[in-house]
């Protein structure tokens, strides 16, 4: 094998595990949301800089400001059961220590206590920087495309209260 084989096998090798890296770092995220680790979920940010942002929220600047947000809405709100599927991942190597991708998100969020069943798609927007040789999260944006939300009485029946968008007050507040 030549020098310019290996090179083009050492790059297309980087290639790959750079991908992969960027999809486990996303699992790792979508999983510490659902199983309420702000810590591991702090690791998944840059330490300076990133930006969050999703259709229903402010937008948030820097992971600490992101993971006190994470940690009032469902960490401290034990009646709050997430689950994040993360899926169709678009990843982008933009330069040696960046990129960036488009994933599907389908969601689904049960509040036991205020008896309400949650499910949206949407689509993140990510940017990533390798930073000491580790994949982060610079700036993720989620843009909702889909969205219903149903309620349960005591016998268990369900109805629409809301389709296609959130109502004006109730799912923010109580996520």
């Amino acid at each position: 094998m030549n020098d310019a084989m290996l090179n083009d096998l050492q790059k297309r090798l980087q290639y790959l595990e750079d991908i992969q890296a960027i999809q486990t770092l996303k699992a790792q995220y979508l999983r510490a949301c659902d199983q309420k680790q702000p810590e591991v979920m702090r690791e998944c940010f840059v330490e300076h800089g990133a930006v969050i942002e999703a259709d229903g929220f402010p937008p948030i600047a820097g992971r600490e400001a992101w993971v006190q947000t994470f940690a009032r809405l469902a960490v401290e709100n034990p009646s709050i059961q997430d689950r994040h599927h993360g899926h169709n991942p678009q990843i982008h190597i933009t330069g040696t220590d960046s990129a960036t991708a488009l994933w599907d998100l389908d969601f689904c969020q049960i509040n036991v206590k205020e008896r309400t069943i949650v499910n949206l798609s949407g689509q993140y927007t990510d940017e990533y920087l390798r930073i000491n040789g580790r994949w982060q999260i610079k700036n993720m944006r989620f843009q909702r495309s889909s969205f219903v939300m149903r309620q349960a009485n005591a016998e268990g029946m369900e109805r629409v209260v809301a389709l296609g968008q959130p109502p004006a007050t109730g799912f923010i507040e109580n996520s």
